[in-house]
């Protein structure tokens, strides 16, 4: 259903940004070609745009973005503003992930001046309404050094990270045996199930369908509620080990039921997120609602104000969480207040990895689709938090099992993420090679789940610690 009008001044286009990096691959093929190196095909840029559906990391960065090696992309810019670049009609596809999928491959196209290679970035930039405001931006952010754009990125992850944290341990107390009863760790409805279906959902807002609405408004506030709340809010690692958990008690059935169901639910719930979100879209558009009215961070003051409001936020954050302790340590609100005080850690390491996906692995890229980065923190987490699981049943102390909990809870919880996995996963569901979601979702389970069973479930089968 399309739910946008055919006239192309009332289309809504994806930011330059987003387009810009489409022509990444573009790019990387004209300076190969110049150098005698065999260009990228159209697969290539489509595994590369699949891997990075998620997350970019540090790669996102103004600084990063607009690099030397990227200049290009501005000299194509003005060129399109010029009438240079003839337009391809829009495709959906595009605009929602940066590459055809297989239900446009039929499609009947207009011959075009522009190579084929780099149709899908042209078609996304001619749709795209010119935005003189971006050089407004850019100038600002010559401004802006380096480092304080860094800081200012990490604060405002830290500061969501704290909030996904919050929500997911809120979450497993509402949904849980205390209250409603739904999920409990004799089950596949495993504690994380309903923050991992929110986060799923929400990621077809904010990271789908309104990210270049919101990256318009703050960059920072973009990667803040997508890498830093909602991969905050859903945890891999907390899921992979409930499913260990049911294992070692003998329950493989379930295990391997929670792993099916698990990803069925989250998967739906990232395609209901993205049908309600476009719903909302033709809504806006039908009542003539904009953002006009919201404030755009897109000066060198308000950058600087946004670093200082967002710091005294994490500052206030660990001081509420910190209240919450009690003389006892071994309370719940320890275990909180530890997760709040090392979940940044994990979310900042998580962004940073995030920069390896569409980079491919070994010196020739190969795998490109793969989001290497997404993948290593997954698995990374899930192997911490197998390992710490086997202290807290080694070693019976309620000190101990305060601070595993809680480095579980937050640290691991924020390293890992379900959220940037469904959305490459839908990404790679809806490109002409579909299969390649499920063998990235069958090798991401199968890895950490292995790997769980050398660390925790041998463990504790063998040195009796279940008993």
């Amino acid at each position: 259903m399309d739910h946008g009008g055919s006239n192309p001044e009332t289309r809504q286009g994806i930011p330059l940004n987003r387009a810009r990096s489409l022509g990444s691959s573009f790019r990387r093929s004209s300076f190969n070609s110049s150098c005698d190196q065999p260009p990228l095909t159209d697969h290539d840029a489509e595994s590369e745009s699949v891997s990075e559906a998620g997350d970019i990391g540090d790669r996102a960065l103004y600084s990063n973005r607009f690099s030397d090696s990227e200049r290009f992309s501005l000299s194509l810019d003005r060129a399109l503003e010029n009438g240079a670049i003839a337009p391809i009609p829009e495709n959906p596809f595009v605009q929602s992930y940066g590459f055809l999928g297989r239900e446009s491959a039929t499609v009947n196209t207009p011959a075009s001046l522009v190579p084929p290679q780099a149709e899908e970035i042209v078609s996304t930039l001619a749709n795209c309404p010119i935005d003189h405001s971006e050089d407004t931006k850019q100038e600002s952010k010559r401004k802006f050094s380096r480092l304080l754009e860094y800081v200012t990125c990490l604060v405002h992850l830290a500061v969501f990270g704290i909030l996904g944290v919050l929500t997911r341990y809120g979450l497993q107390k509402l949904f849980g045996p205390e209250n409603a009863n739904v999920t409990n760790n004799e089950t596949i409805l495993y504690p994380d199930l309903p923050s991992n279906m929110v986060g799923s959902f929400l990621m077809g807002w904010w990271g789908v369908v309104f990210k270049g609405d919101i990256s318009g408004i703050s960059d920072y506030l973009a990667i803040g509620l997508t890498t830093g709340y909602l991969g905050s809010l859903t945890t891999f690692s907390g899921w992979n080990q409930k499913m260990l958990d049911l294992s070692v008690d003998g329950r493989w059935l379930f295990a391997i039921l929670g792993f099916f169901i698990g990803l069925f639910l989250v998967a739906y719930s990232i395609i209901f997120g993205i049908e309600t979100a476009k719903g909302f879209r033709w809504i806006m558009k039908r009542k003539n609602i904009t953002c006009s009215w919201c404030l755009k961070v897109d000066s060198y003051e308000r950058d600087l104000a946004a670093m200082v409001g967002f710091s005294l936020m994490l500052i206030l954050l660990w001081s509420f969480s910190g209240s919450l302790l009690e003389r006892d340590f071994s309370s719940e609100a320890a275990e909180l207040w530890v997760g709040c005080l090392v979940g940044p850690v994990g979310v900042w390491a998580r962004w940073f990895l995030a920069r390896l996906n569409g980079r491919g692995v070994g010196r020739k890229g190969r795998w490109k689709w793969v989001p290497i980065g997404t993948l290593m923190a997954n698995v990374l987490a899930a192997c911490v938090m197998a390992a710490l699981a086997t202290v807290k049943k080694a070693v019976k102390t309620e000190k101990v099992e305060t601070v595993a909990s809680g480095v579980q809870l937050g640290l691991l919880g924020c390293l890992s993420t379900v959220s940037t996995f469904i959305a490459e996963f839908n990404a790679m569901r809806l490109s002409e090679q579909p299969w390649r979601a499920y063998a990235y979702a069958a090798l991401t389970m199968a890895i950490s789940f292995a790997l769980g069973v050398l660390i925790y479930s041998i463990p504790v089968w063998t040195q009796g610690l279940n008993e």
